[in-house]
């Protein structure tokens, strides 16, 4: 193997095992155990090797659970008041968050936000290495002004409204099929008029006030919906477009 590094080889070989179909998308790798006596390497030689494919977006890491081989698709589930981006790290995603934009702005009328100005944060979600979301959201005083310095990259919104004090009690959610528009597509950088998923969200306090409201643009390749059916976890209600 020259000089390239132990680690890297098992990584390079893990690859090419995976992008043949050696192992496929949603399979878990062998235990860590048994994949470091097959290459003849030490635990942690083999888990430099796994953080690689981590890093690259081809394995999930799930704690208790192993170590699969990242899905064709994430799930994004509507049984839960978490963000989007909280739930996609709790699967085991490779997460990265870019913020484009963290101001206080006047409110479009278009938006059911009682206070005339609040936090516009526009945000690009990269995942598994690659840019999949675009996410506008808006923040209602006074939690705006509270947190418009968090550093988004590093610090979840809904991890900084709690700090700031607000209490989520419940959210509303529609998600349509659309098109990819133009000025998103270039922050994706994808093609113009591919499939997509729109969600509109609003998230309200305890108090019953107007919390957060999303708007979030998924490129369909990278997301699939799924709900559990509970007799009283989830109510869910089909409703015609036309």
């Amino acid at each position: 193997m020259g000089s390239t590094p132990r680690y890297r080889a098992i990584a390079d070989d893990l690859t090419e095992k995976i992008r043949s179909g050696h192992y496929r998308a949603g399979e878990a790798l062998p235990a860590q155990r048994e994949l470091s006596a097959s290459y003849g390497v030490t635990m942690m030689t083999l888990r430099q090797a796994l953080q690689v494919l981590s890093g690259e977006g081809l394995i999930v890491q799930r704690a208790g659970r192993g170590t699969y081989v990242t899905p064709a698709s994430a799930e994004y589930p509507l049984d839960t008041l978490r963000s989007l981006g909280d739930d996609l790290r709790r699967q085991g995603y490779p997460l990265r968050t870019e913020v484009l934009s963290a101001a206080i702005r006047p409110v479009p009328r278009s938006l059911p936000l009682d206070d005339g100005r609040a936090l516009r944060l526009v945000r690009v979600r990269h995942l598994m290495g690659r840019p999949a979301v675009h996410q506008i959201s808006w923040i209602a005083e006074p939690h705006a002004s509270a947190i418009k310095g968090t550093d988004f990259t590093e610090t979840p919104l809904y991890t900084a409204l709690a700090e700031a004090g607000a209490r989520v009690h419940r959210a509303t959610e529609r998600i349509r099929p659309a098109l990819l528009t133009a000025p998103v597509a270039e922050a994706l950088r994808h093609p113009e008029g591919g499939p997509v998923f729109v969600s509109e969200r609003a998230t309200y306090h305890e108090r019953g006030d107007l919390l957060v409201v999303d708007h979030a643009t998924i490129l369909g390749e990278f997301m699939e919906i799924r709900t559990e059916r509970k007799t009283t976890d989830l109510s869910l209600q089909w409703v015609s477009p036309h």
